[in-house]
């Protein structure tokens, strides 16, 4: 970490949060760690012993590989390290695997794999406006951003608790956003190309990215009202685009293609025969896919911004199978705009306290309650001070009928926690606290979603009336 450390400005306090951040991610090595310990333990071993014609055809285990071929690639590197901690991990017969050295070599190998991420946050801090800038530090809205991201509750459980790689992948998502608002538009395409052939959730975002992409860098002039001029469209541009899809998708689907392997590898990708919902206490709406009717107003990087939260957060609303975690593809976004406008604030509050409790059930062994209550209530509590302190000059961030809400959640956890596990209902409903948990999250979360899809109108519809 000490390497991240920059010269003047902000390094000395950044390089103290990301080290501190990365002590704490250390401590939470022995905890409880979820099966997705043992997915990744799979993919090590069949990435490491079998040819690759036989990566998306294995199946000893329940846990195929699922992931694109670069997430396949990267097991493969990292089982080559694994190797020097204990051979018998990579043995795709030893199901269930589990010693002292695998546990710390993946541990880890995500802690190590979120220097990219904490690179990735900088180069968002960066972007950031200055205009509000506090007389201490702590209100500088820089700071507050880099504790927004590097001590992500919701991120912090699901990779170093429950046990994933996240952290790595937001990494080169929110540096593709830094490379965007720095109007390196073909290093943001590039690293976008490449998360999706990491991972294929982010085709959620996806549109947003080519929409924006189209608007700001392939037509290259507008007229005096801000409108498209649509002569200044450039074929060039929108050639060199496709160029860098087309080639890391090649790099990354190419070798399969030659095997003949593609419809296997998308089969594994893209399992529309698993059912609608992922888990029934994911906090979600199930309908058709809808976020970008408006998108198309989209002109400069914080536009862009506020419809990839919007897309990402109506994927999570309305996708097939959705995972519980995706709330996270929502939340990280969603930081970047908290830090510049009250509304954009109030909507993140909401959304991310909403959205990090709905976790909660992940983590359902005794010894992570008190770490898991306490890990948020710290996040929540740093957040919701930084942001009114931010925005104190401006009208509160929430309003009664919100904090009510929000204050509802403790005795939720009191509910769900300690008290229903001394009735007679836990050995007959036993789904009770999830379906509480699930519901109750998913009204804030629909709250968010219709917010911030409202304030994307309004801004929209003031951004046209100026230019009149």
């Amino acid at each position: 970490m000490a390497a991240l450390t920059i010269a003047t400005g902000t390094g000395n306090w950044f390089s103290a949060l990301a080290l501190g951040v990365t002590l704490l991610k250390c401590l939470l090595i022995p905890t409880y760690h979820s099966t997705d310990f043992e997915v990744h333990r799979n993919w090590l071993a069949i990435t490491h012993s079998l040819p690759i014609s036989q990566w998306y055809y294995e199946a000893t285990s329940e846990w195929t590989l699922d992931y694109p071929p670069f997430f396949a690639w990267f097991e493969y590197i990292l089982s080559h390290v694994a190797k020097y901690f204990d051979q018998e991990m990579l043995n795709v017969h030893n199901l269930n695997y589990s010693s002292s050295r695998t546990l710390l070599f993946q541990r880890f190998s995500v802690i190590f794999m979120d220097v990219l991420f904490v690179y990735a946050v900088r180069e968002c801090c960066k972007c950031i406006d200055g205009k509000k800038v506090g007389k201490e530090l702590t209100e500088k809205p820089k700071f507050i951003l880099s504790v927004l991201l590097l001590w992500n509750f919701g991120l912090l459980i699901v990779d170093h608790i429950h046990f994933q790689y996240n952290g790595f992948l937001f990494g080169l998502m929110l540096l593709s956003i830094a490379r965007l608002f720095q109007k390196r538009h073909m290093e943001g395409a590039f690293l976008f190309a490449v998360l999706l052939h990491f991972k294929h959730i982010y085709l959620y975002v996806a549109p947003a990215y080519g929409v924006y992409l189209l608007r700001s860098y392939c037509f290259t002039a507008n007229k005096p009202d801000g409108s498209i001029r649509w002569k200044s469209f450039s074929f060039v541009r929108v050639i060199s685009l496709g160029l860098v899809v087309f080639l890391v998708s090649a790099l990354s689907l190419g070798p399969f293609l030659a095997l003949n392997q593609l419809p296997q590898v998308f089969s594994r990708l893209f399992p529309f025969k698993r059912g609608l919902c992922h888990a029934y206490w994911a906090p979600n709406f199930w309908a058709l896919y809808n976020a970008l009717d408006k998108v198309l107003s989209v002109i400069g990087p914080r536009g862009f911004l506020r419809c990839l939260t919007l897309c990402a957060l109506s994927s999570f609303m309305f996708g097939w199978h959705v995972h519980e975690k995706a709330i996270l593809l929502a939340i990280l976004p969603m930081s970047l705009l908290s830090v510049g406008k009250a509304g954009d604030a109030s909507i993140f509050l909401i959304l991310t306290t909403t959205g990090h409790y709905s976790l909660f059930p992940l983590l359902f062994t005794a010894p992570e309650l008190p770490i898991k209550i306490l890990l948020m209530l710290l996040f929540t509590i740093y957040s919701i001070s930084s942001l009114k302190t931010l925005f104190r000059k401006e009208k509160p961030l929430f309003n009664w009928m919100e904090t009510f809400y929000l204050l509802g959640l403790g005795p939720l956890e009191v509910c769900c926690e300690f008290v229903f596990p001394f009735t007679s209902w836990k050995v007959k409903y036993p789904f009770i606290p999830l379906l509480l948990t699930s519901v109750y999250c998913a009204v804030g979360i629909t709250y968010a979603w219709f917010k911030l899809y409202v304030s994307v109108l309004i801004d929209s519809a003031i951004g046209k009336t100026k230019k009149q």
